[in-house]
């Protein structure tokens, strides 16, 4: 290079940016021995003129932060920067370091949870409690925009109503007297004017907030993001770093603007869009020198922000795609090779939290522009190979909450979010079909409902298209982190990816108690779906390449994942118990069937590490001193819910913290768990993929399982670790959006102008037609999982219970949470997917190999739920009869030893149309009050299944063993349920009659109106047995028949005897109409009593007459009950009471629209058989001494005798008693034999 080019590059390099002149010689040439000396002296020059006077009207530290040692009241948890804060008991509040007495003052607060929080200034002599914060005394001022006013003491209307991801500046002006607030930079107006000021008042930032509320402060350590003119912030900012690190990049500008045309010896102006690092060893060496200065300035976080991320932004602002500007790409090798390492490091890990915290916080315009434009830059830095792995392996996991950076904000304020323009008209539908709910006709569409729905739908799509930009930039964002194909620097993305993402699920598994630590729900559902794209992207094309492989449609996590310990479950439930129980119990077929040899040395580990877990905790909870837990008023500790922003060494509590709760402890459940993060975080490429025989992570792949590749293994952990995220949180709120647009648009104020379009960024963000589509996904993944599973015998206790939970919760999502406009039945193998699912629940409920209480309960539930809607109900029966026949025989063992309650339900069902007066939705003295919900299971149309009541009869009639087993639990189950709410409804009534004022606990009047649901319940199985198989009961061939039958005979008088007599206590209960006994009333219970005496006891059926005979030989049968049932009061109540015109006698004939006239035929007929039974039947009874009858329970004679003992009681109560125990009533002998006995002729 000749000596003229050196000089006019150093000279134009090193000239002030904008003002470079080529014609300028210096007297003396610059060369590279004095070009560091030149730029030495060039930063010198405005060095002295910076102004470096502090402030007056501050006092206090120079960084400004919280002051978490003394100052505030209640517990806080602070973060390590000592900027962000989280509310964790009742109403904490805390004051910054620095207080200011005179001047203009302004500080910055980022909301990160929209809750009940007061921000504003107090003075040092304020004190706070749990009741009263900032505001609440008379020196302190404070706004609050969840209750949208300003307190000070009193409080009146002020300002508008914040939400997460909004900046609330706070100005006080202390020369005027005046405070005033901004929320995103437009001011609220003065909130006060004259506060108090003079000698001793300087006023501190404060804020006071509830339980789990969080912000974040910005005293002056990072540029402002709405500055005010005339206001300074309470942290100086580093003006001569400012100054000097603008000077050198413009020196850098230069070089990549300007380069050398050495054959002419003159300078050029070059594209910067081409700009290439190599080839120019000038150019090279000058840069070099400028890094000398600029390296250690980009440590800093406010330079980083203000200088180096708005030029990298810069850059992008030109437009075309984000591969249209290499120059980010050279600008970061440029970094990586003329800064330290540990300035890189520095400088990369802010210049991310400065994206993180500039996407978090921007508001919503809208073009979402402010939103793309950050994620845009986040995806150029990232394309950078060595920057994408270290981020990964320190930062984005470690350090930042990088999860934000795929949620979708919802605007709070319609009108800032430009919504009412994008959406000038809203719309719902008036009516839509579901399944399920009961749907009038729907009307024809008005010309005018016409337009407003389409202007509707054009602004809906307009919405939509601008959120799926947002979303494809977060899904390329992904894409980059999970590339397996950059090994140049070592591992590829990938597998840092993997490991990274099995330890953040382990933190929201394992730390379900403690909210700070867990990420929102919010931003875990945006997550998942761009994780399902990314994932369903990558495999597809790994299937382009490798056709043998599966397809994502056909994808699913093979059973070995479970049980070969490749993948951490961490402390998760398995289906079949723990795990440490599962290896011990299970290590056989483990070894048989999987080559999986389980070492006894690692069962003993894993028992006695139990036991040293269980025993130190227990010991540090006891040792832990109380006041610990309020070191200073806080701990250190890490959220998700402040800063977006965290160090790695707290992802625990810190180690002093830590220390000072249990000095000298040993190894604790947290340093486990990090200990085992740790290995999991060493796993290579060849542990997840495998290697040279090596099968990775489908090691002990069983017979059963097909040998065909599925996809890259690296995908399946992917997959399993998406399934367990829906589990964590997704579902939940799922849940809460829907309820949110289903509350927002279907309330009372659906007229108001802006009604509809927030919840409409909810739905069109979170709940579309292809966000279901992902549901949906999940769903037919989880089935081919269980299915696997399945075939794998005794290891499907390996999988874990969440596989099942996602499997029923996901089809509870599609079918409730998604909008009506997405009907469920137009996914793809819709009917096909419902038959499946329904097959693992009838399978499953039952299933042996599940142990867990909560699981089981929750695949009864479902499949209760299942069997009250049409299509979920024709899905079962179009499974294999087999597995019908399966299901049927589980749902009809016997109610003891297991929850009976759901199964009951389930048969209640099946029958539900079938049942004499059982054709109604609801009850018929409810029909005028509105359901709290209608798409409840148990408030759905009566769909009955003839099928599965025709394998029910022929189980029962086939099986001798399984009937009388089975009717005797019913039997016992409905005679104590029907007791406990007799014995309640006497507890309520006494209540009620007391002359004090009293009140009945609303919990007891809930168990009471179970007891009563669960009687009846009870009684329509028992009509539905009688009707489908009388024979059990009529046919005295069979042993247990005429024990069955006097069991029911009694059962059925006492209920009738309770429920029929005028004025009693059921009666009066019922006419106090009591809020929580609304189901309770004599029409459910009387027709299901009846329904069972004309299906059996005086049916026209072979062997009636001799039911007959034992209905009237129960000691309990009264002939006015049965004609009660038709309005026919007694003789006795007439004489003795007055008619009263307000007093209506119960009679079936008045419920004309439920009961048909050839049930009331059969009803009348019944009355008259037993009228004329009665009859003959007191004509011929002889008298019987009381030394005769049965001392059990003197109504029959006696009619056993018990071998050994001979003791004596009626054949009725033995045979009742021998069903449940053996042993003697009286002597407590093994009975081992039963003989009639006849008392002998008197001499």
């Amino acid at each position: 290079v000749s000596s003229l080019g050196q000089g006019l590059s150093f000279c134009s390099v090193c000239t002030a940016p904008n003002t470079m002149t080529l014609f300028f010689i210096p007297r003396k040439p610059l060369t590279f021995q004095n070009l560091q000396e030149h730029l030495d002296k060039l930063l010198a020059e405005d060095s002295g003129a910076e102004d470096n006077q502090i402030l007056e009207g501050r006092l206090g530290p120079s960084t400004v932060v919280l002051d978490h040692t003394s100052g505030f009241e209640g517990l806080l948890l602070v973060d390590d920067d000592l900027l962000g804060v989280i509310g964790h008991s009742n109403f904490g509040s805390i004051r910054a370091t620095t207080c200011v007495y005179k001047g203009k003052w302004i500080y910055e607060v980022l909301i990160s949870s929209q809750g009940l929080m007061q921000i504003g200034w107090c003075t040092l002599n304020c004190r706070f409690n749990q009741e009263e914060g900032v505001g609440d005394t008379p020196d302190s001022y404070a706004y609050d925009g969840n209750r949208v006013r300003k307190w000070n003491v009193t409080t009146t209307n002020y300002g508008k109503s914040w939400a997460a991801g909004d900046i609330v500046s706070c100005l006080i002006d202390l020369d005027e007297g005046t405070i005033a607030f901004c929320l995103n930079g437009v001011s609220l107006g003065t909130a006060f004017d004259n506060i108090t000021r003079g000698a001793g008042m300087a006023y501190f930032p404060a804020i006071s907030l509830s339980f789990k509320e969080s912000v974040a402060f910005n005293f002056g350590s990072r540029p402002l993001r709405y500055p005010f003119t005339g206001y300074h912030p309470l942290q100086d900012p580093p003006s001569m770093d400012l100054v000097e690190a603008h000077k050198l990049l413009g020196y850098l500008k230069n070089v990549i603007h300007i380069g050398i045309d050495v054959l002419e010896g003159k300078l050029v102006e070059k594209d910067t869009s081409t700009w290439q690092l190599q080839g120019e060893p000038t150019v090279l060496i000058t840069l070099a020198h400028i890094f000398n200065h600029f390296a250690p300035l980009m440590c800093k976080v406010y330079l980083v922000e203000d200088v180096l991320m708005n030029f990298l932004l810069s850059i992008l602002e030109r437009g075309g795609a984000v591969e249209a500007h290499p120059l980010i790409q050279q600008l970061l090798d440029l970094m990586w090779l003329l800064m330290e390492d540990y300035e890189m490091h520095e400088c990369l890990k802010q210049l991310l939290m400065s994206l993180l915290r500039a996407y978090r916080f921007s508001p919503i315009i809208p073009d979402l522009g402010l939103q793309i434009h950050y994620l845009r830059l986040t995806i150029a830095v990232l394309k950078h190979e060595k920057s994408r792995k270290y981020l990964l392996n320190n930062v984005l996991f470690d350090v930042l909450r990088s999860v934000v950076f795929f949620y979708i904000k919802s605007p709070l304020r319609v009108e800032e979010a430009g919504l009412q323009e994008l959406i000038p008209t809203t719309w719902w539908p008036n009516r839509f079909t579901k399944e399920g709910k009961e749907s009038k006709e729907v009307k024809e569409e008005s010309a005018e409902e016409r337009l407003r729905r389409r202007a509707y739908d054009r602004g809906c799509q307009r919405l939509k298209k601008r959120i799926e930009v947002v979303e494809e930039l977060q899904v390329q964002i992904l894409k980059l982190l999970l590339n397996n194909k950059d090994r140049g620097g070592g591992e590829a993305s990938r597998y840092i990816f993997l490991n990274k993402f099995r330890k953040f699920l382990q933190e929201n598994a394992s730390n379900r108690g403690n909210l700070t630590v867990l990420c929102p729900p919010e931003y875990m559902v945006c997550f998942l779906h761009r994780l399902i794209s990314t994932l369903r992207c990558y495999w597809d094309g790994h299937k382009a390449k490798a056709p043998a492989t599966l397809s994502s449609e056909e994808a699913y996590v093979p059973p070995q994942l479970f049980y070969n310990g490749k993948v951490d479950y961490f402390d998760l439930q398995r289906l079949g118990g723990l795990l440490s129980h599962l290896k011990k119990t299970l290590k056989d077929d483990l070894a048989l069937k999987a080559n999986i040899l389980i070492d006894p040395a690692e069962l003993q580990a894993v028992t006695m590490d139990d036991l040293d877990e269980d025993e130190e905790s227990a010991t540090s909870t006891a040792q832990r001193p109380v006041a610990a837990l309020a070191i200073g008023g806080a701990l250190a500790r890490p959220s998700w819910l402040s800063s977006p922003t965290l160090g790695r060494a707290n992802r625990f509590l810190s180690t002093a913290a830590v220390s000072l709760m249990n000095p000298r402890r040993s190894l604790g459940t947290l340093e486990k768990m990090k200990a085992r993060t740790l290995s999991v975080e060493q796993r290579t490429e060849d542990d997840i993929e495998g290697s040279h025989g090596n099968e990775g992570l489908l090691l002990g792949r069983p017979p059963e399982e097909p040998e065909q590749s599925i996809t890259e293994n690296s995908l399946l952990e992917i997959l399993d670790g998406i399934v367990m995220m829906y589990n964590l949180s997704v579902h939940q709120q799922l849940g809460k959006v829907s309820m949110i647009h289903r509350g927002e648009g279907h309330s009372p104020c659906r007229a108001a102008p802006h009604s509809g379009r927030r919840p409409l960024v909810l739905a069109v963000s979170q709940l579309p037609c292809e966000k279901m589509q992902d549901i949906y996904w999940l769903l037919r993944v989880c089935i081919r999982t269980i299915e696997h599973g399945d075939r794998t015998g005794s290891l499907f206790a390996f999988m874990p219970e969440f596989y099942l939970s996602v499997a029923m919760n996901s089809y509870s999502a599609l079918k409730n949470y998604f909008s009506p406009v997405h009907s469920m039945e137009e996914l793809p193998g819709y009917e096909e997917t419902l038959t499946r699912l329904a097959a693992i629940l009838a399978k499953h409920f039952a299933d042996s190999r599940i142990v867990g209480t909560d699981i089981r309960d929750s695949l009864m539930q479902a499949l209760a739920s299942y069997v009250c809607y049409p299509h979920s109900l024709q899905a079962v029966e179009r499974i294999p009869e087999e597995q019908r026949i399966s299901m049927m025989r589980n749902l009809l063992a016997p109610y003891e030893q297991r929850p009976w309650a759901q199964t009951n339900w389930i048969l209640v069902r099946l029958w539900r149309g079938c049942g004499f007066g059982y054709r109604y939705t609801r009850l018929p003295h409810l029909l005028k009050t509105k359901p709290e919900d209608a798409n409840l299971p148990s408030l759905q149309k009566p769909c009955p299944s003839t099928l599965l009541q025709r394998h029910m009869a022929d189980l029962l009639s086939s099986d001798c063993d399984m009937a009388p087993s089975f009717l005797n639990s019913v039997l016992n189950q409905l005679n104590w349920a029907f007791s406990e709410f007799i014995g309640m409804i006497q507890e309520i009534q006494q209540a009620a009659e007391r002359l004090e004022r009293n009140f009945v606990d609303s919990r007891q009047l809930k168990v009471c109106a179970t007891c009563f649901d669960l009687s009846v319940s009870l009684l329509r199985v028992l009509e539905m047995t009688v009707t489908l198989a009388p024979e059990i009961f009529l046919d005295w061939s069979r042993p247990s028949s005429e024990l069955l039958l006097r069991r029911l005979a009694q059962l059925l008088n006492q209920v009738l005897n309770r429920v029929t007599a005028e004025r009693n206590l059921f009666d009066r209960v019922v006419n106090l109409r009591l809020p929580g006994l609304e189901s309770v009333d004599h029409y459910p219970i009387l027709v299901a009593v009846t329904g069972i005496l004309v299906a059996g006891p005086v049916s026209q059926r072979e062997g009636a007459k001799r039911a007959t005979a034992v209905l009237l030989a129960d000691p309990g049968f009264q002939l006015r009950s049965i004609q009660y049932l038709l309005g026919h009061a007694e003789p006795s109540a007439l004489a003795a009471t007055p008619p009263s015109a307000d007093k209506r006698h119960f009679s079936l004939h008045t419920y004309t629209d439920y009961i048909s006239q050839e049930e009331l035929a059969k009803v009348e007929r019944m009355l008259s058989h037993l009228s004329e039974e009665s009859k003959q039947a007191a004509a011929s009874m002889l008298p019987t001494s009381e030394e005769d009858l049965c001392p059990i329970c003197y109504a029959h004679p006696i009619s056993a005798i018990f071998r050994p003992c001979s003791h004596k009681s009626c054949k009725a109560c033995i045979n009742q008693h021998l069903m449940n125990n053996k042993d003697c009533f009286f002597c407590k002998a093994t009975i081992t034999g039963v003989d009639d006995f006849t008392k002998p002729g008197s001499s």
